[in-house]
């Protein structure tokens, strides 16, 4: 289990340490769109797959991102989080995830030993991560607080809306989008943290 000084830590992916497999980060435009009920119902039908490809090799399968907070407007693309044993270990299940139609599209060895993998239909990016990594948790921590405050949830739409103009305006990418809502990610992240009681957030 991660520590509270782990979780609490904005410990993010140096895009330079990266390892692309199909050619880098996705172009624009970037679309944000109303909350789409269905975005469950595929995240259901998806953690079944996943889970019935790798078996106990899932330790864990959540839907995570904006898609799983009912009424945030998101982009299209349904998040799950993978639990594995050991991400770096690929053997142990990229052929599986592989045969079940997603395609491993980057490694972050430097950020938790990530793997990402996409589905085209429904578009999705599915993160694997190990047993004790704090993202999983922060994420988790990110997605019910989201659910359970509407003010904050409002506050992530509008800074959502108001990157994705920016970026798509400027012919940038999804990582250009990412980078111009974070001080609004990291707020609601703070207030997450002390409602959690872990002190030290920055």
């Amino acid at each position: 289990m991660p520590t509270d000084d782990d979780i609490i830590r904005h410990h993010d992916a140096d895009p330079d340490d990266a390892i692309w497999l199909t050619g880098g980060p996705t172009p624009g435009p970037v679309a944000i769109v109303g909350h789409d009920p269905a975005w469950h119902t595929h995240f259901t039908t998806l953690a079944a797959r996943i889970r019935t490809v790798l078996g106990p090799r899932a330790l864990s399968v959540e839907h995570v991102g904006s898609t799983a907070v009912p009424g945030l407007a998101a982009k299209p693309v349904i998040d799950i989080d993978l639990t594995v044993a050991d991400p770096s270990d690929e053997a142990a299940y990229r052929g599986a995830l592989e045969a079940a139609g997603f395609i491993l599209v980057v490694r972050d060895p430097g950020w938790h030993e990530h793997r990402c993998f996409r589905l085209e239909a429904p578009a999705t990016n599915l993160h694997v991560f190990g047993p004790d990594c704090p993202e999983t948790v922060r994420h988790r921590m990110f997605r019910d607080w989201l659910r359970g405050h509407p003010g904050d949830r409002a506050l992530y739409r509008a800074a959502k809306e108001a990157a994705a103009a920016v970026t798509n305006d400027e012919g940038g990418t999804v990582m250009d989008y990412n980078a111009r809502k974070e001080g609004v990610i990291r707020a609601i992240y703070a207030r997450a943290f002390a409602s959690a009681g872990l002190a030290g957030s920055d």
